[in-house]
């Protein structure tokens, strides 16, 4: 959990500009389109996933990956 800080703009956070870079992460990249989008990252800070709005926190889809995540070297 963050502190309230831009996700899009010319203020957007150096996070969200990586996060979002469409040739960094060209599966996940993308602007944020609403509050409470979530990102996957790997032990190395590679995004793995990347969750809109619509999908809850504790979803199947969500704990799945994050297990996958864990479980990988």
């Amino acid at each position: 959990m963050f502190s309230k800080i831009s996700v899009k703009g010319a203020d957007k956070a150096p996070l969200y500009q990586f996060l979002t870079d469409k040739n960094a992460n060209p599966k996940t990249g993308g602007e944020i389109q609403w509050n409470f989008t979530k990102f996957l990252l790997d032990r190395n800070g590679k995004v793995l996933a990347r969750f809109e709005p619509a999908v809850e926190p504790d979803s199947k889809e969500v704990t799945s990956a994050i297990e996958a995540a864990l479980k990988a070297k």
